[in-house]
């Protein structure tokens, strides 16, 4: 059973950085053949996409508001995703979850991923 645990987010201030992790285990096959996505929900708001990679590492997608602030990578060997933010906004405020798709190419709907964290706060403060 995969099992995909999310740490690392926390309260911060407006223009401040937080790296969120989201280590893989219990998976069928290697985690490269994962691809892995960033998903966040905001209290009253649906899930929304923030970010994906395909299972190598080589291609990345974000959501507009994020680009050049947010960076998602990945380490196969560690079976470990990662969600650099930088410049954060007090409108990034929700729940960030990680999502695993096996042999997907790393997409931006979240019913195209079989596999969920619980989820990690995060908080901007203004």
């Amino acid at each position: 059973q995969v099992q995909l645990v999310e740490s690392g987010g926390g309260l911060v201030q407006a223009g401040g950085s937080l790296r969120l992790s989201c280590a893989a285990s219990g998976l069928t096959f290697a985690f490269s053949n994962y691809a892995m996505g960033w998903f966040r929900q905001a209290p009253g708001k649906e899930r929304e996409f923030v970010s994906a990679v395909d299972g190598r590492g080589s291609r990345t997608y974000y959501k507009d508001s994020v680009k050049g602030r947010f960076t998602i990578s990945r380490d196969n060997a560690k079976k470990t995703l990662y969600l650099q933010m930088n410049s954060l906004k007090p409108e990034d405020t929700a729940v960030y979850f990680c999502a695993a798709d096996l042999w997907g190419p790393g997409s931006t709907g979240p019913d195209k991923y079989e596999n969920w964290g619980q989820g990690t706060q995060v908080t901007v403060s203004s």
